[in-house]
């Protein structure tokens, strides 16, 4: 059987940019090693998880790695605090949590921090909500994680705790157990409540009672921490607000990868979610150094990683976080560079030393984020697939626009991988 290289560029997809003279990023990028991948293999358009759904990276990972995550999807804040080392409980509550700023009548300032807040600094804060936050009824673990990222649990001293309640976090509504990106919003503190339909539920009104008295609590003690007073010293927003989303009240059960394929896969992952969905699915977290501001290490270093695990597994899983970040933030030039980047010093240095008669590659993203929108959006991912003895199509470059036309037309994430050990063995 032939080894499988799946390579996730997160939030590669994009809409054509003003900034770009009506290009995506990654049209516009100088891409020599993906575009000569492209021109050996097959491009197509893939839904992560089906038409017309923006999903979080969350379902989206658990979508492309072939599992029904309408079957076995919890809620994102079970996945990252299960990543982070936190023990969850079915009747816990789990969030994934933002430090924000907040400001006057509970206008939110910036929701992460202006992503100015070290590592060191959340660390600190984190601590001091452990230390100072008590609860009336109800025990918790706060943590911080990437960032001004970090998660909760809350363990209730009255009774089991229901998921169906709202976000705190404005710019995410849910839908069901799924957390769904808003396209518009007002920058405002919510109140927690119990989602439609649970008004009456016990356990739901505990989630609600204890998730708005954590944040009400948490804020105080923020505010007056030593962090926060040097940050604003500086000129820096202080941190002085947790934002909460995607609750869920037990772990997901999904089979394992060998299960589930009969493969044993490594993977490398950056970020908390990834890390959990790989954890959870028995696929083996290969441990990488935390990345640094200088992707041109970073990225060498993961194709040199890449090429020494291969030969340990069937596959590898291999997410890299690059293009979402300035997709987020509108930056199109940025997204731009942080694709040449990946290509410049990941591919060019993992590519020219994979025998491609011997391993199946595919590049492809976990969903698309615009830049014109700043949020994931419902649109396809470009996809390519080369190696073994696929037979090459006519594409010229790997881009939105000539993945259209590709012989792979337009897939569904779940089918993905299916298809990727269908070309393997």
């Amino acid at each position: 059987m032939k080894k499988i290289l799946y390579i996730i560029l997160d939030g590669l997809g994009d809409l054509p940019c003003p900034e770009l003279d009506g290009k995506t990023p990654l049209e516009a990028s100088i891409t020599p090693f993906m575009d000569d991948l492209a021109k050996r293999g097959q491009t197509g358009l893939m839904y992560p998880v089906g038409e017309g759904i923006a999903p979080e990276s969350d379902v989206a990972v658990i979508s492309i790695l072939g599992y029904e995550a309408e079957k076995y999807y919890t809620g994102r804040g079970p996945l990252e605090c299960y990543a982070a080392g936190l023990r969850v409980n079915d009747g816990d509550l789990a969030y994934r949590v933002n430090f924000a700023t907040l400001g006057e009548h509970n206008k939110i300032i910036d929701r992460r921090v202006g992503r100015s807040l070290t590592t060191e600094e959340a660390t600190k804060l984190a601590e001091s909500i452990n230390t100072k936050v008590k609860l009336d009824a109800a025990a918790f673990v706060f943590k911080n994680t990437v960032g001004h990222r970090g998660v909760l649990v809350i363990h209730s001293l009255q009774g089991k705790l229901s998921s169906e309640v709202t976000n705190t976090d404005p710019a995410y509504a849910k839908e069901g157990p799924f957390g769904v990106a808003k396209t518009e919003f007002e920058d405002v503190l919510q109140e927690c409540k119990p989602v439609e339909g649970f008004e009456g539920s016990p356990e739901a009104q505990r989630a609600v009672s204890l998730t708005n008295e954590f944040i009400r609590k948490s804020h105080q003690v923020l505010e007056r921490d030593p962090v926060n007073k040097r940050r604003v010293n500086r000129d820096k927003l202080p941190a002085n607000v947790i934002l909460t989303r995607d609750g869920g009240n037990r772990l997901p059960k999904f089979p394992t990868f060998g299960e589930q394929y009969g493969l044993g896969f490594g993977c490398f992952v950056e970020m908390p979610v990834e890390r959990g969905i790989a954890l959870l699915t028995g696929m083996e977290v290969i441990e990488l150094p935390q990345a640094t501001d200088e992707p041109s290490f970073d990225y060498q270093l993961r194709a040199r990683k890449a090429l020494e695990s291969i030969e340990d597994f069937e596959g590898l899983y291999i997410h890299i976080k690059g293009p979402d970040e300035p997709a987020h933030d509108g930056k199109a030039l940025k997204k731009k560079e942080s694709i040449e980047l990946i290509d410049r010093f990941f591919f060019a240095n993992l590519l020219p030393e994979i025998n491609l008669e011997r391993t199946i590659v595919a590049v492809t993203a976990d969903h698309s984020t615009p830049c014109t929108v700043k949020a994931h959006s419902n649109d396809p991912v470009p996809l390519l697939i080369a190696g073994g003895k696929i037979v090459p199509d006519d594409t010229s470059s790997f881009s939105e626009v000539n993945c259209k036309r590709g012989a792979l037309g337009r897939i569904y994430g779940p089918k993905l991988m299916p298809l990727l050990i269908k070309y393997a063995d």
